[in-house]
This record gives structure tokens, C-alpha cells and sequence, in this order.
């Protein structure tokens, strides 16, 4: 049957207010069922985990409950699912916990087009370690992560290599199979960013080969979570720094401080919603959740080629990449208009986009845009329509006709980052 995006809108209480939310790539709304998980477990009443009595019991059972649902949207095991604030901060605690052993002369390879949450805790441990950098370039007129030039980069002092399973900007779905084949057999680590490539399609940690996965539920209808997928044997052998008193047990050891357990009930609410996006799928929550997800992306990519087949046409819009393989990601700029400008003129038109690098650091400024407010981003997820879409053409198509003192002086300043990892 055809994706029934009325359906799933219905299930979004903030989509009521009249906006179109294409703004997905920084941090999705949420379903009324992870709202009322949210809820639900502050009503039945949670303590922290490890005690004896029921309000206890509950809060270990969401743990796991939590760590299966992860799991099962990543293609994972439950011992290996940790859990934390967000990518960022799971990434930086991973970062020193690799590192334990590099020397001065070991390498790791990073890429151009990666969010800087998944760049700056390996450079800045390599700089601490005295190993070296290595980059692996973006092809700037295609917005492509050329899989060749890993054959150079990667040598037996490569220590790890991290890679974004998407781009948060330009979309880019770079060949990760082939870019962790080559690390796996250098004999190095892949650490795969996985927070945009979540909310736009079927993952398989495994089939990626990303010996550490990593995402976020905000992205994709959650709370603001954020886990880490491995292998539960790989995380027995890694020590982080955590306090004397706190659990040696995987993945416990890598969860500092007490945790948000009525959000762990969210993530739950919301991998279930994901695995319901479309009514005809069945079997286990795994293949569920493949099948609606493949069907979401299915969608989102139909309704994408109509927002970028309209932007295209306009010759005062520029689009930057035109990858093979993307999500339904647009990132462009208006001339004459600074990126500020046109999301607040979107804005004023009830569009929420962003504009700015986005942490997207590195490619921004190969691109020659991040000094200038770098480009304004729409992206699309599994509940955005038509209407959405249609309502951004035209608000970019006013801009073709005003002139600077047509423009809303309330949206001038400092553009915001977004889509903080």
C-alpha cells in the first residue's frame, strides 16, 4: 500500500501549528506515544537503578528495554548498546578509551565531509597521543567521499578510521562497506557516525562494518539520547576513565552518572513508532523496522526529488553537492541574500529551516561558504508532505524579487550552528 503520510502526521501533536518542520536534520518532533512514555514512567514513579524496591526495578527493566530497542533499530546486541547524552559526549568518552595505546607515529583517518563531532575527538586525542592526521578529501562539484583514496591513506600505523554513514549537509551516503573493509584490514578500528543516516533508512551496523555505530534518538523521533552500537566483546576491552565506585560491567562501565530514565522510555516509544511507519509490515521489531524504514526512505526520496527538482530551477538558488547516494538533504544559497536572511524570510512564511555550517566545520570551509554564514539546509523526514515542500518553493521563489530593503531587519545577526551531533 502507498506511505500514508497523513497517517503518521496524525501521530505528531507539534505538527498542529501550522509550520512546515523541515528543520528534521537538526532534531525531529516527536509522537504523542513517546510523550506519554515520557510521562507514563514519571507517573508510575522511577528510582536509580540497583535497588530493591519496584520503583527501582522499573528503572533497570526501561534500561533494557532501551538497550534492545537500540539495538534493534542498529542491527546490534543489547550488551553492546551504550547509553548517554547525546553523540557528541559519547564520542569524546569513547575517543579517550581508544586512544589508551597510541604512540607517536600511529595515524588515524578522518574525513572532509564528517559533523565535527565525529572529526574534533580524534584530532584533538591524536594531538594529546603525538599520532598523526590523515584526511580523506571531498570531491566539492559532487559532494562524494571518494572510496579510492582510503587505499593511500590507510597503512599499518592507522590506528582508527571514522567516517559518516551520511552527511548532515549535502546528504553524500558515502560506500562505508568499502572505507571499514580497508581499516578492517589494516588492522584498524572504524568508528561510523550514524546520527543522520538513522532517521533516513534501514541500518545494519554489521553489514557497514563499523565496529562503533553511533546516533542519536532526537533525530529520529526521540528524546535527546544519544548510543553507541559495538560489539560487546570489543567494549570488554576498552577501560574509560569512570569512578572507583561506579559498575565495571559492559556497557555500564561507559554510562557516567545517573542516567534519564523516563527519556530511555521515549527511545523505546519512538524505535516502535518507527517500526509501525507502515501498518502491512511484520515479524520480529527488526524486521519490522527494516521494512517501514525502507519504506519511509522510499518516500521522503519521491517528495525530495520535487523540493530539489524546484530549487534547481530557480537560477538564483545555488545547491551544493549531487551525490549518487544521499538522503533527502538540500543545502543552498540565495544570491544576494546572506543564509540568515532567507531562513528568517522562511520563517516569517511559518518554513523552519537552518541556516549556518551546522558542525558540518570542515566542509563548509572546503566548499568557501563557512565565513560567509555558510548555506541554509531543508531536510526531510518520514512525516513531512507535499504542503511542506511546496510552501519553501514558493518562500525561495519570493526571494528572487526583493530587494535588500525588502529584507526583515529581526533576522539579521549571527547565524545559529544547529544540529549540535
Amino acid at each position: 500500500m502507498p506511505y500514508d503520510v497523513s497517517a503518521v502526521r496524525a501521530a505528531y501533536p507539534a505538527l498542529a501549528d501550522g509550520y512546515a518542520y523541515l528543520d528534521g536534520a537538526a532534531g525531529t518532533q516527536v509522537p504523542e506515544t513517546v510523550i506519554e512514555a515520557i510521562a507514563g514512567a514519571y507517573r508510575r514513579g522511577i528510582g536509580n537503578v540497583g535497588g530493591t524496591f519496584p520503583a527501582s526495578h522499573r528503572s533497570d527493566g526501561i534500561v533494557a528495554e532501551c538497550r534492545a530497542a537500540v539495538a534493534d533499530l542498529a542491527g546490534g546486541h543489547p550488551d553492546g548498546v551504550i547509553l548517554g547524552p547525546n553523540m557528541t559526549t559519547l564520542t569524546y568518552r569513547l575517543a579517550y578509551a581508544l586512544s589508551r595505546g597510541w604512540r607517536a607515529g600511529d595515524e588515524v583517518v578522518l574525513s572532509r565531509l564528517d559533523h565535527d563531532a565525529n572529526v574534533r575527538p580524534w584530532v584533538q586525542v591524536a594531538e594529546r597521543t603525538g599520532a598523526g592526521v590523515r584526511w580523506a578529501e571531498v570531491d566539492l562539484a559532487t559532494g562524494e567521499l571518494g572510496v579510492a583514496q582510503y587505499d593511500t591513506l590507510i597503512g599499518p600505523r592507522t590506528r582508527l578510521v571514522a567516517v559518516t554513514a551520511a552527511s548532515n549537509v549535502l546528504g553524500t551516503r558515502p560506500d562505508v562497506p568499502a572505507i571499514t573493509a580497508r581499516a578492517r584490514a589494516a588492522g584498524a578500528v572504524s568508528y561510523v557516525d550514524g546520527v543522520h543516516a538513522s532517521a533516513h533508512g534501514p541500518t545494519d551496523a554489521a553489514a557497514l562494518g563499523a565496529d562503533f555505530y553511533a546516533t542519536s534518538a532526537y533525530k529520529w523521533s526521540g528524546p535527546h539520547v544519544g548510543a553507541v552500537v559495538a560489539d560487546p566483546d570489543r567494549l570488554a576491552g576498552l577501560l574509560p576513565d569512570k569512578l572507583a565506585s561506579a559498575s565495571d560491567e559492559v556497557p555500564g562501565r561507559f554510562e557516567t552518572g545517573t542516567s534519564p530514565f523516563a527519556d530511555f522510555a521515549g527511545v523505546v516509544a519512538a524505535v516502535d513508532h518507527l517500526a509501525g511507519l507502515d501498518p502491512t509490515a511484520t515479524g520480529t521489531r527488526r524486521q519490522r523496522l527494516l521494512t517501514s524504514l525502507a519504506a519511509a526512505e522510499a518516500y521522503e526520496l519521491e517528495l525530495f526529488a520535487v523540493l530539489l527538482d524546484g530549487l534547481a530551477a530557480m537560477p538564483w538558488v545555488t545547491l551544493y553537492g549531487k551525490p549518487a547516494r544521499r538522503t533527502a538533504t538540500a543545502y543552498f544559497t540565495v544570491a544576494g541574500r546572506s543564509p540568515r536572511e532567507v531562513s528568517g524570510h522562511l520563517a516569517g512564511r511559518r518554513v523552519n529551516v537552518w541556516d549556518g555550517h551546522n558542525y558540518a566545520w570542515e566542509v563548509t570551509a572546503a566548499l568557501g561558504i563557512r565565513s560567509a554564514g555558510s548555506a541554509v539546509r531543508a531536510g526531510l523526514v518520514h512525516y513531512n508532505d507535499r504542503a511542506d515542500v511546496d510552501r519553501l518553493l514558493a518562500g525561495v521563489a519570493e526571494l528572487a524579487d526583493r530587494s535588500p530593503a525588502d529584507r526583515a531587519p529581526e533576522h539579521r545577526g549571527r547565524p545559529a550552528p544547529g544540529d549540535a551531533g
